[in-house]
């Protein structure tokens, strides 16, 4: 099979519609300044992270290949990845939730591959590679915590949105982008925040989607563990910012224990988190998200999880108590005295499956038009059809050639004549065809005798309901890459020429051709070209440090004076503490 990026023994079992979201990694478009970024960043993580963050982290970046000195390419982090059974991806930015989790099910780990600015060294809205590469990869090296993130991907794919749950992850996605984006016009910039807020404020009920997104973001992305009273980080989030992962720790910062409480604190990826929530250890996180699958439709059914469908306007599945599955566009239900769907319908293409494989015949081309059919038992039979044996079903007249009336308790009527029975390999009966039929619910005529040949799903009640297909292959090309790209900076030529010197600067670390008056004439083009470049002047006092350069006390001098720049003094501050710590050990 050809794909556009690299198979190995755990991307090939992804689904082909997982395929269109991965993109190839834009090596070559990262600057060396974006290089000198990510050096500073990790270098600065792994000085306080090794102090405060969960002891899987240090290992975790050696086990899955991150280096401190580059951005890592995606196929030498694979090559390391699949010794735990794991895989790393590239995408652009954000991709939709339920993909995002089917990928984590997969074993598969989603890493956006554009690398922040420096203007947003501390902190980044938008996902990029040292928040997914450094942040996400070393904790999955736990055992225990991948196979968390893995059941959390598999629960959270089948989470049911709400039909504004894609408004507010395009609005989010845009927002980022534009906030990276240092051309992004501020009028822009604005009106995006302003539809995120306004969004935040008026979601409604929340859905099943944006509460396991909740808590998602409050475990895998912004997570403490052990006490209250002395957390340790392993949250993504934090463990990929040198702002949040310092700010975290602070009191101010309220600190609780985690539940399925959290499931219903909603979070703003444009702010620091004014709480966090602490697991003791990474079994309670999986105890909270079964605690939390459990009140989702996929296990609990009935009119409750079809009505999330309906509401969705999304492709959702519901399972019968045989074992049917109906996948579809649910657009109503009809519900008696006691709550309990006694009648589903679907618009549109519909397939029906059995464990998740599509029933022969019975796909979206035959049920082009949608699909209708009763839930529950016969009026005035003890026994549910589904539990009728052969000479059962011959006794009440359901069996080919038959003309029959079924009418249902909860007055539904299904009247015609039986073509054909479906059972699975256990010899449920799953499936009754009709021909001449009519279904009527009270005086509403459901199905007519010339619509053709009617189908009617077998079962007593729903037991489940969710979000996409039962089949994946059922529905073809699933989901949607979203519109809106990842915009691509454009650099002047006096950019271009700045990066040149990181370049040098960079050659002549890891080629240890070092000189002084290399170092001076770097500094002489800073100082007369680029006075607000805070980022290489550190990096020739670290030269000039290692190589007892006089031009350290010049370079040190500089620095100081930069420092006023109160956007960047904490900074500089920080690489100069780490500089220091350097030179001491």
């Amino acid at each position: 099979m050809s794909t556009h990026f690299e198979l190995n023994e755990v991307t090939e079992k992804l689904p082909k519609h997982l395929h269109k979201f991965i993109v190839q990694q834009p090596y070559n478009e990262y600057t060396a300044q974006n290089q000198s970024v990510w050096r500073y960043v990790m270098r600065m993580n792994v000085d306080y992270l090794s102090r405060v963050a969960h002891n899987s982290y240090v290992k975790g970046l050696e086990k899955t290949g991150i280096s401190i000195e580059n951005i890592p390419y995606m196929a030498g982090m694979n090559r390391i990845l699949k010794e735990i059974g794991w895989a790393a991806v590239s995408v652009d930015g954000f991709i939709p939730p339920n993909a995002f989790m089917e990928f984590q099910a997969y074993n598969v780990l989603v890493i956006a591959s554009d690398m922040r600015t420096i203007d947003h060294i501390a902190y980044t809205p938008a996902p990029d590679i040292i928040h997914e590469a450094a942040g996400h990869a070393p904790i999955i090296a736990n055992p225990e915590y991948a196979e968390y993130l893995r059941r959390f991907g598999e629960i959270g794919a089948k989470a049911i949105s709400s039909s504004k749950d894609y408004e507010m992850y395009e609005a989010i996605r845009l927002l980022s982008i534009l906030k990276e984006n240092p051309n992004a016009a501020v009028k822009e910039v604005n009106e995006a925040q302003e539809k995120v807020e306004w969004l935040q404020n008026n979601l409604g009920e929340l859905s099943e989607m944006a509460k396991i997104r909740n808590l998602h973001w409050w475990t895998v992305e912004y997570g403490l563990i052990g006490t209250v009273q002395d957390p340790k980080i392993y949250g993504a989030g934090l463990l990929s910012s040198i702002g949040e992962s310092k700010w975290c720790m602070q009191d101010q910062v309220k600190k609780l224990p985690y539940s399925i409480e959290a499931a219903d604190v909603s979070f703003d990826i444009t702010k620091p988190q004014p709480q966090l929530f602490v697991t003791p250890d990474f079994a309670h996180l999986s105890l909270v998200l079964e605690q939390f699958a459990n009140k989702m439709g996929i296990r609990s059914g009935g009119l409750k999880g079809v009505e999330k469908l309906i509401d969705s306007k999304n492709l959702g599945t519901i399972e019968l108590s045989t074992g049917i599955q109906i996948s579809g566009t649910f657009s109503n239900v009809i519900s008696d005295e006691k709550n309990r769907p006694i009648y589903i319908q679907t618009a549109g293409p519909t397939s029906l499956a059995n464990r998740d494989k599509e029933l022969i015949g019975h796909g979206i081309n035959y049920h082009a038009e949608g699909f209708g059919s009763p839930v529950g038992k016969l009026r005035g039979i003890n026994i549910p059809i589904e539990n009728m044996s052969p000479r059962d079903l011959e006794a009440y007249g359901i069996y080919e050639g038959k003309k029959v009336t079924l009418e249902f308790e909860g007055n539904i009527k299904v009247e015609g004549e039986v073509i054909t029975g479906t059972r699975d390999l256990r010899g449920k009966i799953l499936l009754i065809s009709f021909k001449n039929c009519k279904v009527t619910h009270g005086d509403t005529v459901l199905f007519h005798p010339d619509w053709g040949i009617y189908d009617m799903a077998v079962g007593v009640e729903v037991v489940s309901a969710f979000a996409g297909p039962a089949d994946v292959n059922s529905f073809g090309d699933l989901g949607q890459v979203s519109e809106t790209k990842t915009h691509k900076i454009q650099y002047s030529d006096s950019d271009k020429e700045l990066y040149a010197l990181y370049e040098r600067v960079r050659d002549m670390r890891e080629n240890n051709t070092v000189s002084e008056s290399k170092v001076q004439t770097i500094f002489n083009r800073l100082k007369s070209e680029y006075k607000n470049d805070w980022l290489l002047p550190l990096e020739l006092l670290e030269l000039a440090l290692e190589k007892d350069y006089t031009i350290k006390i010049e370079l040190s001098a500089y620095l100081e004076i930069l420092k006023s720049n109160k956007s960047y003094q904490t900074l500089i501050e920080n690489g100069l503490n780490l500089l220091q710590n350097f030179q001491q050990a």
